[in-house]
């Protein structure tokens, strides 16, 4: 009778292993860091600790099987922080860790054999990541192009160049003097993409710039 218990236990953890598959088959079609290997083991360790923390011990009066399920939480915690980096001074895998994090909630549901929960939350998981990476405006982050721009500031041209480029501010600026003349040397950032024949076109148009560069992978 124990043999065919521990069958049944086993079946929260298979339940786990499609879940799992389901979530990081989602990852892997977005080519993001953790996939379905990681997502599917994340999801089937956290079923299998959480059945060994609730049928492991038996009836033992010193079994705590809350505290040993709550060491699923931060072990994966630290497994998530493992793929965040910062790059480029932006921060990657924030949501790929999340969602590791998330994956290890529906297994130990998944584990403690409510399986609607593990499977509803499956469905939500999928869904909200498939409807946030949706393009529409409202979701979409705003991407800045890096430009380089050198130009001679006479008569305000400084103004100009930032209402040209829809800038706000020169997030780099060095002057120096050439002859009689002040060069500027300096960067912005923008949210309008500029292609190079509309570089061209300023730069015939605008006498007082002398050199843009467009750094879009600064």
């Amino acid at each position: 009778m124990e043999r065919l218990e521990e069958f049944k236990y086993l079946a929260s953890v298979l339940v786990a292993v499609v879940l799992g598959f389901v979530i990081g088959y989602e990852r892997k079609l977005r080519y993001k860091e953790a996939g379905i290997r990681t997502h599917t083991i994340v999801c089937v360790g956290s079923a299998l600790i959480m059945v060994i923390s609730k049928y492991g011990f038996g009836d033992s009066a010193e079994a705590d099987a809350a505290r040993v399920a709550a060491q699923i939480v931060s072990g994966v915690g630290f497994l998530g922080a493992g793929i965040i980096v910062y790059r480029k001074q932006e921060i990657h895998g924030l949501t790929t860790a999340a969602g590791v994090w998330a994956t290890a909630g529906v297994g130990m549901a998944s584990g403690a054999e409510l399986y609607i929960v593990a499977a509803g939350a499956t469905v939500i998981i999928v869904s909200v990541q498939c409807l946030f990476h949706a393009k529409w405006k409202i979701f979409r982050t705003k991407k800045y192009y890096q430009i380089k721009i050198i130009f001679t500031n006479e008569t305000g041209d400084g103004d100009k160049v930032k209402k040209i480029f829809h800038a706000e501010r020169f997030n780099r600026l060095v002057i120096e003097r050439n002859g009689d003349q002040i060069i500027y040397h300096a960067t912005l950032n923008t949210d309008q993409e500029f292609s190079s024949l509309r570089l061209s076109e300023i730069m015939t148009s605008e006498s007082y710039i002398r050199a843009i560069e467009r750094c879009d992978n600064d």
